[in-house]
């Protein structure tokens, strides 16, 4: 009523050609033997050797089309006719060894010339979500990330036309529109909004869950997937295969839901599908047909069965259109499909339909809206995103650390756990290593100090063991959150480490304050806090390196083999099951990298006199018997002094 426009995205793309270096026959699998020639032909090609032969695989070719705003597009074709690369292209999400030519378009500008991760969202075909966070608390910190109390940059504008042309909006709008940009830190209204859109208000509370936790059901993780993207401002959806899974009445709901979106909102969607039911294939405006790489129809859905009908084809009674148009184009089923009685039967290849589409008048249709230049003029300031993250480099910290701090609660039982474990294992240790029978007096007794020192640091290195499989179960929200530009992969590693800091706080003050005094160690207050930051940085130091292996290896099973093969290498070369004195030149230098053996010699140096370390050296009490027993009777004749042992004792 006031003359404002809404944003709107059209995408083009003309041209686009995708192809592929491959190997074919058993060159083709992961095999190690194939594994080890693919590495030595990957240096060899950067060193300019020589170029190993590959066939060269086309997956696009040549495809034009327009995505328009306000009308649902359906991208159909058989498996293996190139859907996803389309839709990776469009998106800007394809692999960088692939060739790719032609021009992709978002209102007339390359997607080099702003953030095409921000203005267009591509929906995967798998749903990974946290599985302890609810429904809600997803949308809400997608929502955070995604700027959506920036959705209506126009409200100001809004008001001002308003009060100049004197129009009283509707109450009910009028007070949604404004509760929009008003940020809060419970739930945003906007979040409210995209549950009753996509039907998912009857579970808002319910935590999303997975293959262990019990949550929600299949179909309405899938709408949790497309509700995460379409929440913030963006209105340009690519949606591969969302109905994987899936029966045909929850398809249809999810199709219906984005219909609305789409005609309401002036959104932008590509869906693509893989033979939807009829009522769900009558939903879309337009069509996109693929088959082996070539673009056999783009244009209205109502028009396809008249281009097939110029082609000689006919669709058979009781024979759903999205099924006729998968299999009119393939070898075996094309036959059933001839209906031109004047001529006999002869196989038309997907080539032949493709330049039989472009001379038609629907290709020339398509050629001409895709020269013809878009008009800069209408496009809207805040359709494109020219600013990488939606918010504040704090916002987007502060909600990492929210989001860490309620994962962190809910799973409270596994550090509950682990910090029950750090105690009972410590109740353990006084009674193997109690102070009543262990004096420092010979090289018997030193070793069993230098023991205890030991096992605390190593027990501690395990419990860190635990954040592999968390951390690994993360990593698919990660990687699809920082693609889309949601927030910077710092601001989520430091939120996971603040976080964590007060855990290995409390197990290493467990540890300390049950071991330290029944053992017996230097009762100095000062060594005794000294130990427990030890302790603190030992097990910052084990979740680090496990994080590190998980975010590295991606997989469970090659993980937990490169973590116990470390554990391995770092205890063996930690200087106590094998003094350094024992250990080769080489690896003598495995222990200036171990983090183990740089915290066991300064532990064990710090129980120990300056002179002693000096004349000594700690790692070599098991190796020299009569060095050992002076180092033993410096450490008695320091414990006398300070009053910890009587003379008699001594």
């Amino acid at each position: 009523r006031v003359g404002i426009e809404v944003p709107k995205v059209e995408v083009r793309f003309e041209n686009l050609k995708v192809e592929a270096n491959v190997q074919t026959g058993s060159r083709a699998l992961p095999t190690l033997l194939n594994s080890v020639r693919d590495a030595a032909e990957y240096i060899s090609t950067k060193l300019r050797i020589c170029r190993p032969e590959r066939h060269r695989l086309t997956i696009l070719n040549g495809v034009s089309g327009v995505v328009k705003p306000g009308r649902m597009t359906l991208l159909l074709g058989p498996p293996g006719a190139g859907k996803s690369t389309l839709l990776l292209a469009l998106a800007g999400k394809l692999d960088h060894n692939l060739e790719v030519t032609g021009n992709v378009t978002y209102n007339g500008q390359s997607i080099d010339e702003f953030y095409v991760q921000r203005t267009a969202a591509y929906v995967s075909q798998t749903d990974h979500h946290i599985a302890e966070l609810t429904v809600r608390e997803t949308f809400d910190y997608a929502a955070r990330w995604q700027g959506a109390t920036n959705a209506f940059g126009c409200m100001d504008d809004l008001a001002r036309l308003e009060e100049e042309n004197n129009i009283r909006p509707n109450p009910a709008i009028d007070a949604f529109m404004k509760a929009s940009v008003v940020g809060s830190k419970q739930h945003n209204i906007s979040t409210d909004y995209i549950l009753r859109v996509l039907g998912l208000d009857i579970c808002a509370d319910t935590k999303v869950g997975d293959n262990m936790l019990r949550g929600v059901s299949g179909g309405q993780r899938k709408r949790v997937t497309t509700g995460e993207m379409i929440v913030g401002p963006r209105k340009t959806l690519l949606m591969d295969e969302i109905s994987t899974g899936l029966d045909s009445s929850t398809t249809y709901q999810i199709v219906k839901c984005m219909g609305n979106f789409v005609h309401l909102m002036e959104g932008t969607v590509l869906m693509a599908l893989l033979q939807p039911p009829p009522e769900t294939f009558n939903l879309f405006d337009d069509l996109i047909l693929l088959s082996e790489g070539h673009l056999v129809y783009a244009g209205p859905r109502e028009e396809v069965l008249e281009f097939f009908q110029s082609l000689g084809f006919q669709l058979p009674p009781r024979k759903g259109v999205a099924d006729f148009l998968q299999e009119v184009t393939s070898r075996k089923d094309q036959a059933q499909y001839w209906a031109d009685p004047s001529k006999p039967y002869e196989f038309i290849s997907v080539p032949e339909i493709a330049r039989a589409f472009k001379n038609s008048r629907f290709g020339e249709s398509l050629a001409s809206a895709v020269s013809l230049p878009y008009d800069k003029t209408k496009d809207h300031p805040s359709a494109l995103s020219n600013t990488k993250y939606a918010a504040s480099r704090w916002e987007l910290l502060k909600t990492c650390f929210t989001r860490e701090t309620v994962l962190m609660k809910r799973q409270g039982f596994l550090y509950i756990f682990k910090t029950v474990q750090v105690t009972l294992v410590g109740f353990v240790t006084c009674t193997m290593f109690t102070r009543a029978r262990l004096h420092p007096v010979d090289e018997i007794n030193g070793n069993l100090y230098i023991a205890c020192l030991f096992f605390g640091l190593v027990h501690l290195q395990f419990n860190g063991f635990a954040e592999l499989p968390l951390l690994i179960g993360r990593l698919p929200v990660f990687y699809k959150q920082r693609d889309n530009l949601f927030h910077p992969a710092w601001a989520w590693s430091l939120a996971s480490f603040v976080v964590r800091v007060p855990y290995s706080i409390i197990e290493a003050v467990m540890w300390t304050v049950v071991v330290y005094y029944s053992v017996g160690f230097a009762p100095s207050v000062g060594r005794f806090f000294r130990f427990m930051f030890l302790l603190f940085w030992m097990h910052q130091a084990a979740m680090s390196i496990f994080r590190t292996m998980a975010a590295v290896a991606r997989d469970p099973v090659i993980a937990n083999t490169f973590a116990s093969a470390a554990l391995l290498i770092v205890f063996l070369s930690g200087g106590f099951i094998i003094p350094k004195g024992g250990l080769k030149d080489l690896r003598k230098k495995l222990t200036t990298f171990n983090q183990l053996a740089q915290l066991f010699n300064s532990v064990t140096y710090m129980h120990s006199c300056n002179e002693a370390m000096v004349g000594l050296g700690i790692m070599d009490l098991t190796t020299n018997l009569r060095s050992a027993r002076n180092f033993c009777q410096r450490i008695c004749r320091r414990e006398v002094a300070e009053g910890m042992y009587s003379n008699h004792q001594n």
